[in-house]
């Protein structure tokens, strides 16, 4: 009988303690189903705002969604890219790091995760991290990345021995020509060694240069800076005369140095009849004044900028051509007036031009400040460039 009893008792007991397990249950699945649903719609609303371009409203909303559901890892790359293109580094970095904080982050994501974390450092300007998780993925299936990357790290720090490693190894997976570019850093090598007075290892850097890329022009000039320190002006004029000989249109760069070793050399009316030949097939405003240095006869100076005037119509040539009026055809005030006249218009068109990103340069350079190319610049100022494409 008091078997019977305690079934009894114990029978409403468990059912009762069932029920309530049933409830939580369901509350709790109830709990976990709202913030699935709630993470999709903020996860859609914030790629509506991107589509939008309301990057603020796009973050805050996946902030919203990454809070309702913490695994979704794609969600955490969105929010960390969204930090990234807005300049907040430090953010993106945390949402990168927690993301391989995780250890049931699959292999693939880990990678994907560790891009980003390297791409959150080189933007922040932190090189030396960068590198440490660019040189990890140099074996993955973003090794090209991580290796193109690299370069761009090892040309910011001038480490060129490194940078030509690099591109050597690029250019071996099959990412391109990168010739060219190991071409300059074996002349910043040849620098380098200018600056330690080592003039054999400078000479040994130019010579590889030539070798990886035979139409190289800069090896040629500064083969030339190095023979003039030596004082060889015959052997540097050669050199030069060399850069005619490979890359014609790059002569107007080397063309005021060739005038004046021309006259050191005693040849300042063969120079002048050879640097007028090429003035006539490759027109530029550097080649005309080297021609006219060299040119003794001031009536012919004047004869020669009219002519280039006539053929090409900009100011610099007209510029040239007052240079050589006389006072007679021309008073001095009037001279005065129109050279300044001149030089104001002229003011903010002598530079040279980016043909990579239209970045403008007073002096010729062989790498841009602001695309980082190499070897972008043609060898003419942007107002000659403007008259040639008219």
């Amino acid at each position: 009988m008091e078997f019977e009893l305690w079934w009894l008792l114990a029978l409403p007991i468990t059912f009762g303690l069932g029920w309530l397990a049933s409830r939580l249950d369901l509350r709790q699945w109830r709990r976990e189903s709202e913030l699935k649903r709630d993470a999709p719609l903020s996860y859609f609303r914030g790629l509506n705002f991107l589509l939008s371009e309301q990057q603020d409203k796009a973050i805050d909303a996946f902030i919203e969604a990454v809070t309702a559901d913490p695994n979704t890892v794609d969600l955490h790359f969105a929010l960390g890219n969204l930090f990234r293109r807005r300049g907040e580094y430090e953010r993106a970095v945390r949402v990168h790091q927690n993301l391989l904080a995780r250890g049931d982050l699959p292999s693939a994501e880990r990678q994907r995760a560790q891009i980003a974390l390297a791409q959150d450092f080189f933007k922040a300007g932190l090189l030396d991290r960068a590198e440490s998780v660019y040189t990890a993925l140099a074996t993955s299936p973003y090794q090209s990345e991580a290796l193109a990357a690299l370069l761009q790290i090892h040309e910011r720090t001038k480490e060129w021995p490194r940078a030509i490693d690099i591109a050597g190894q690029l250019e071996r997976l099959g990412a391109g020509s990168y010739g060219r570019q190991i071409a300059h850093y074996w002349c910043e090598v040849a620098l380098q060694c200018q600056q330690s007075h080592d003039l054999t290892g400078a000479l040994d850097a130019l010579d590889k240069a030539v070798r990886v890329h035979p139409q190289a022009v800069r090896p040629w000039q500064l083969r030339a800076g190095i023979a003039q320190q030596q004082g060889d002006a015959a052997q540097a004029l050669e050199h030069l005369r060399h850069i005619a000989q490979i890359q014609p249109d790059f002569t107007a760069l080397a063309a005021l140095d060739m005038a004046r070793l021309f006259r050191e050399t005693g040849q300042a009316q063969a120079g002048r009849d050879w640097l007028l030949a090429k003035l006539q097939d490759y027109p530029a405003i550097d080649l005309l004044d080297a021609v006219l240095q060299l040119e003794a006869d001031a009536s012919e100076r004047y004869h020669l900028a009219l002519t280039y005037l006539q053929t090409h119509k900009s100011l610099l040539a007209a510029r040239r051509v007052l240079d050589q009026t006389s006072t007679a055809l021309s008073p001095e005030p009037a001279r005065l007036a129109l050279a300044q006249a001149l030089d104001g218009a002229l003011k903010n068109r002598q530079r040279y031009r980016c043909a990579a990103c239209g970045f403008e340069a007073r002096n010729y350079t062989w790498h841009c400040p602001a695309c980082q190319g190499w070897e972008t610049y043609p060898p003419r100022r942007t107002e000659e460039l403007q008259l040639l494409t008219v």
